[in-house]
């Protein structure tokens, strides 16, 4: 997700959690198990993905356009807005262990995780993850700009929904099932430029598969490192994620 969003965004820094995607999901994933549709929490946080992505941009323009700045300010602020949101939910609605239960899931984990929600994940996959994966030539074509993408023969408006509609439910699907992991979509899509390069025909299913590897050993750390206690993946993710993310930044500011 965080490579295709860099793409579309020509922005070095964008994934679906500081464009606040993941945060949005999150929401949407609590609102509708405080309803009691916890069957439904994937749809809730699909559609709460999808509320943030269309938010973010909205504001973005009101900020006077896209710039890696104003989508990355963007999405924070959407992120936070988000965040308080849940919190409030949790707070005015959560008791007991339902309350212990959405934090911990809240703050990344995969331990609760069963073979019917991994067939749910191989749906997202297939539904919008495998499209993805054959638009490689379209998003390197992105990188050269939308009229230039538009020149090549890509139909850049429609294409550009489609794409960040299927982030929007791939982000769903995952932040439902093991909460909202941050900096993933950062970290994984860097590492692999460096062993492949730029190309999205490669770059794409390289990630998905470092990033599904990088999940298991992280998830295997966080039940390790302080056993028999599970410590939430997504402390883990942010310890690494966000160094990663400052070295970005600077070297992004550099090139500018």
């Amino acid at each position: 997700c965080g490579a295709v969003m860099q793409a579309l965004t020509r922005n070095p820094l964008a994934d679906p959690y500081l464009l606040g995607l993941s945060s949005g999901a999150s929401l949407g994933a609590v609102a509708f198990l405080l309803l009691g549709a916890s069957l439904l929490m994937p749809l809730g946080a699909f559609l709460g993905a999808g509320a943030a992505m269309a938010s973010t941009l909205l504001v973005t323009q009101a900020l006077g356009g896209a710039t890696p700045t104003r989508a990355i300010l963007a999405g924070i602020s959407i992120s936070a807005l988000a965040a308080a949101a849940t919190s409030f939910l949790i707070f005015w609605s959560a008791t007991g262990d339902s309350y212990r239960e959405i934090l911990s899931w809240l703050m990344g984990s995969l331990s609760g995780v069963v073979w019917s929600e991994a067939l749910l994940v191989l749906a997202a996959l297939a539904v919008a993850g495998l499209p993805i994966l054959l638009s490689g030539r379209a998003l390197d074509a992105f990188a050269f700009g939308d009229t230039a993408a538009a020149t090549l023969g890509v139909e850049v408006a429609s294409l550009r929904w489609w794409l960040l509609g299927g982030t929007a439910l791939l982000t769903g699907v995952l932040v439902s099932i093991g909460g909202a992991i941050g900096f993933v979509g950062l970290i994984i899509p860097h590492v692999v430029r460096l062993m492949t390069g730029s190309r999205h025909r490669l770059l794409l299913p390289v990630a998905m598969l470092l990033g599904a590897s990088f999940m298991v050993w992280t998830d295997t750390a966080a039940r390790s490192l302080f056993a028999p206690r599970e410590l939430p993946v997504g402390i883990i993710t942010a310890l690494l994620g966000a160094p990663i993310f400052l070295a970005v930044l600077l070297r992004y500011r550099r090139i500018t």
